[in-house]
């Protein structure tokens, strides 16, 4: 268990660095918590590796979202108009404290998830250079959670510039275009004839508690993020995506196969292998590797090298934390891997690279 004085630091690292820009409730929030021990107490519940200050915050935004604590909830722009003047600190305190047993329940059994959307714009130009090689694809995401990105063909998509890809959507996803290369956005949506998503917690979308936890994970000032993933789960509702309970080394594999009897296999992870103990992490590379020397396969890489050391990720030195679009592919037994592009964490930007010579 970490002691109040490190869970404390990791508070005020969260403020100074993290949210600043894009939260800056979770930013003040997060320095009033470093100097309140009766707050950072209340992570000490959480299970060691999810002893991060967002833990509690999605805790507390939870029971905000079952409708409790509409003084404290009036200063999250995602669920008022407009947000109420003032200083939310006393408030939080007051709310998280009172109902410090129900937080602490969620923080002891729950994790952080994300299911964000905004990740298929790093993914499309990937699977458009893919679908002009092989055709039809069969998509596999791996650490799916709710099984979101799996809807890719069904959302729509600006690149800016770049262009436009995918029909009328009520999931719009928007991403900036930086640098001088362009982004090879594709003239149409790649065609992808089977989707699977594996997660050893995933989210149903069918769940009303299990949704609020995934709407709770998303930080109060982006309510753009808030309102996307809103509309991807009335989508995934009406017509649920394929998700499968699984431990991703001991069930890619299956999974590939089944998928490969559709089109060409294509494996994506964003922001997910560097939950992932580093042996495990190696594992999954090796499972990997021998499903590629056995049938060709295609594997979209989106995470931050500092945080996933042993991914096959051209990398700078020291490994970068800005996160990394790379694809490897397997093509009759030999590897290769080619670094596409640098983006934001949540696909509001992408800069894609030039190509090797």
């Amino acid at each position: 268990m970490a002691s109040l004085e490190v869970l404390a630091a990791r508070f005020r690292s969260l403020a100074e660095t993290t949210t600043a820009t894009r939260a800056p409730l979770y930013s003040k929030l997060s320095a009033a918590a470093a100097d309140d021990p009766g707050l950072v107490r209340l992570l000490q519940a959480a299970p060691e590796q999810q002893q991060i200050p967002v833990l509690l915050f999605a805790a507390v935004h939870h029971l905000l979202l079952q409708g409790l604590g509409s003084e404290l909830a009036a200063h999250y722009p995602n669920l008022a108009t407009a947000p109420a003047s003032g200083d939310p600190v006393p408030l939080f305190r007051a709310f998280a404290l009172d109902h410090a047993d129900a937080l602490t329940e969620l923080i002891s059994t729950r994790h952080t998830q994300t299911n964000e959307v905004g990740r298929c714009a790093q993914f499309v130009p990937a699977m458009g250079l893919l679908a002009d090689e092989r055709g039809a694809l069969a998509h596999i995401d791996v650490g799916t959670s709710a099984g979101l990105n799996l809807l890719l063909p069904r959302y729509s998509y600006e690149y800016e510039p770049g262009g436009t890809v995918g029909s009328s959507s009520t999931v719009h996803v928007h991403c900036s275009a930086r640098g001088d290369t362009a982004v090879p956005v594709p003239a149409s949506m790649p065609s992808i004839s089977r989707s699977i998503g594996l997660d050893l917690m995933p989210i149903d979308v069918l769940d009303d508690d299990e949704v609020r936890w995934l709407e709770a994970c998303v930080w109060p000032d982006q309510a753009d993020r808030f309102a996307r993933l809103v509309a991807a789960i009335d989508l995934a509702r009406a017509n649920p995506p394929d998700v499968r309970r699984g431990d991703a080394v001991a069930d890619i594999a299956e999974l590939v196969h089944e998928a490969a009897a559709h089109g060409h296999p294509v494996v994506t992870n964003s922001w997910v292998l560097n939950y992932l103990p580093h042996d495990v992490r190696e594992d999954y590379v090796a499972e990997l590797e021998a499903l590629g020397a056995a049938i060709d396969l295609s594997w979209i890489i989106a995470e931050a090298p500092a945080q996933t050391p042993g991914l096959p990720v051209p990398t700078a030195d020291p490994p970068e934390e800005i996160t990394v679009v790379s694809l490897v592919r397997w093509r009759r037994g030999e590897r290769s891997v080619r670094r596409l592009a640098t983006t934001h964490p949540h696909g509001y930007w992408l800069r894609w690279e030039r190509s090797p010579d």
